[in-house]
């Protein structure tokens, strides 16, 4: 992209429109997380089946990835990010209406292709910023991600709880979101390629640096794509809740991730990125270990809330380091991306895989060693520490804040 020098208001409005961009996508996804045991039903689908028809979120998102740099460089990151943001808004409604595996399996290949690439497009933005405002930033995106996510598996309970009909809220939700995120992305940077900048390649592989981050980061998103996909599913077949106590034990689960990213860039500026994440895997385990050993149902759903506050900053401090790490920064960023990312849509399948061949309680016993991961590997993001921050560019510091 083009060296394009920002006020420093500028700046500070299109990251608040980015956040609001985090929270939009988020929202899709906590929404789809509280009615998957609706969908289940709704497709007469085992958990097996189930976890097959998520598979395809993973295909369709490991095809489609790549290709949201190129639209950007093609349309620029804002025209990108408003299309890409309103296919991902508009797709939430596609897994409601499949009645069969098969159409559900389509559905979710779909959905997943969305997800990546506005995921993508917003999280490139998001380091754009994090550089031109020269402080740790990801965290609090992150962090409203997790809030979005948070609203959306609240609405999803509360339907849950009145026993409505997941397409119908899913169409509501869709429409609600997607003028939403039309209306913030006015207000992102509108980044251009330079005259002279070669289009990005279609497919890369990522440096080393990028696979010893994604290692972490892989651990961290597979426990999180794990329980948001089945942590209703757990409460409701292991322990024989309700549809709206199971659907809490998700909400839960968002709150504590949402509370510790939002305070994530304070606890990392105070302790560093490899002891932040190492007490982090600490509290993961914790968790898995409450999930895979009680019986009853208040333990489970506090271990479900310690899970998502120990993996909770993880992923933003992955993105920062892998921007440090290298002599190529946004190669090194998206190999991360596509690590992490898959391990998210590829964990609720994989869960499902080992749940009909065992049980639930063994799939979330692979989730909490998983989760040791992240306190073993955790010195590979000391990039991120060594590296520092990139300070705000001369042309938009020779700006004045135009705010009292």
């Amino acid at each position: 992209m083009s060296d394009v020098g920002y006020a420093r208001g500028e700046v500070r409005r299109a990251r608040y429109a980015v956040a609001a961009v985090f929270a939009v996508h988020g929202a899709v996804t906590g929404s789809f997380a509280t009615r998957v045991p609706w969908i289940q039903d709704h497709a007469s689908l085992s958990a097996g089946q189930l976890g097959f028809a998520l598979a395809f979120t993973a295909f369709g998102a490991s095809c489609a990835m790549p290709l949201a740099g190129r639209i950007s460089h093609r349309f620029g990151s804002r025209t990108a990010l408003r299309g890409l943001l309103a296919l991902w808004t508009l797709s939430l409604a596609l897994p409601s209406l499949a009645p069969n595996l098969y159409t559900l399996c389509l559905a979710m290949f779909t959905y997943g292709a969305s997800a990546g690439m506005a995921d993508v497009a917003m999280n490139a933005l998001g380091v754009e910023i994090e550089r031109l405002l020269g402080k740790s930033v990801m965290s609090g995106l992150h962090g409203m991600w997790s809030a979005g996510a948070l609203v959306g598996s609240a609405a999803g309970t509360l339907a849950a709880h009145l026993g409505s009909d997941a397409r119908v809220h899913f169409l509501l939700t869709a429409a609600v979101l997607t003028a939403l995120g039309l209306l913030v992305c006015s207000w992102v940077l509108d980044l251009q390629p330079a005259e002279d900048e070669e289009p990005p390649p279609r497919f890369a592989l990522p440096p080393r640096s990028a696979l010893l981050i994604g290692t972490v980061g892989f651990c961290a998103v597979f426990a999180e794509g794990a329980s948001l996909d089945w942590s209703a599913v757990f409460l409701r077949d292991r322990l024989d809740s309700s549809a709206g106590l199971a659907a809490a034990s998700t909400t839960g689960f968002m709150l504590t991730m949402a509370v510790a990213r939002i305070a994530g860039d304070a606890v990392v500026n105070r302790f560093g990125a490899v002891r932040t994440v190492r007490a982090g895997g600490f509290l993961a385990v914790l968790g898995g270990l409450l999930i895979v050993t009680s019986g009853h149902r208040a333990p489970v759903m506090c271990g479900f809330g310690l899970m998502g506050l120990g993996i909770a900053v993880v992923v933003p401090l992955c993105f920062a380091a892998a921007g440090h790490a290298g002599p190529n920064p946004s190669q090194a960023i998206a190999g991360v991306a596509t690590i992490t990312y898959t391990s998210g849509l590829i964990a609720p399948s994989l869960i499902g895989g080992v749940a009909q061949a065992t049980s639930l309680v063994v799939s979330f016993c692979v989730v909490t060693a998983l989760a040791c991961g992240l306190a073993l590997f955790a010195g590979v993001l000391r990039t991120a520490e060594r590296g520092g921050r990139k300070e705000i560019s001369p042309q938009a510091a020779a700006v004045p804040d135009p705010r009292p």
